[in-house]
């Protein structure tokens, strides 16, 4: 697949604003684990191989285990993730899959239990970040940066 365009040269203040929103989510004071945790749902759900690489190794790197993020894909099933971790995961999937359903009362609810007002906003705010970056990387078909060979190349 041939990258189509690059749209921080092309418009770059869009991208400078964009970057801005980015470095707000970053220090907003959520656990950075968490967030990443976030990116990599939302890039599965999406389909962004680009943020898929970029945001498995980030987290790799921060000490997040490879075992967790293999099984990221069936948190609600999986028994590696707190309570907090899951009602992100789940407020997650609400808003990136918004069109099924919109956010349930029940959702909701659970993430109240779990993040502040202030948090909870400051998650949708992350989940609407790494949805736009997946929108853009997907649009214009940006290709993974890969730590290792590919088996097919």
């Amino acid at each position: 697949m041939k990258e189509r365009l690059d749209p921080p040269t092309i418009a770059p203040e869009g991208y400078k604003h964009m970057r801005a929103f980015q470095a707000y989510v970053t220090n907003c004071g959520l656990e950075h684990s968490l967030l990443e945790l976030v990116k990599i749902r939302a890039s599965q759900i999406n389909g962004c191989a680009f943020c898929l690489a970029m945001h498995t190794n980030d987290a790799r790197k921060m000490g997040e285990s490879d075992e967790r993020m293999h099984l990221l894909n069936a948190w609600e099933e999986a028994p590696v993730f707190s309570p907090r971790e899951r009602a992100a995961l789940a407020w997650t999937e609400a808003l990136t899959l918004v069109t099924e359903g919109h956010v349930p009362d029940a959702v909701y609810e659970e993430a109240r239990k779990h993040f502040s007002e202030k948090e909870l906003v400051d998650l949708t705010y992350a989940v609407m970040a790494i949805n736009s970056w997946n929108r853009i990387a997907i649009a214009f078909r940006k290709q993974p940066i890969l730590t290792r060979a590919s088996a097919a190349a």
